[in-house]
């Protein structure tokens, strides 16, 4: 796979990522910085960190098998591997501009 077909296969994985919520918040996760890495293999393997707003969130399941679901429909990737991290810790300041407007945080 070339550097080009991942760029644009993780340039895919953002759009996507940007249409899965918490159930509880009205902004996408990858706009609350909740996305750490994205990486393609070149035998197409999607590898994606990402954390929560709390270790104990309790729409995590739903979360991470929403965003599966979604960037397998990727052409050209075979497996879409996502963990969860905690390392560094979430933070308000990791959410985008308009995701802090869209929760009055501006």
């Amino acid at each position: 796979m070339t550097a080009e077909e991942k760029l644009a296969i993780e340039e895919k994985c953002v759009i996507l990522l940007k249409t899965v919520f918490d159930p509880e918040i009205p902004v996408d996760i990858y706009s609350l910085g909740l996305i750490y890495k994205i990486e393609v293999t070149d035998e197409g393997v999607l590898n994606v960190d990402m954390t929560l707003t709390a270790p104990n969130c309790p729409a995590a399941d739903f979360i991470v098998e929403d965003a599966k679901y979604k960037l397998q429909s990727i052409e050209g990737i075979n497996e879409v591997n996502i963990n969860i991290v905690f390392e560094p810790e979430w933070t308000k300041d990791m959410m985008s501009e308009e995701a802090k407007l869209e929760l009055g945080f501006l």
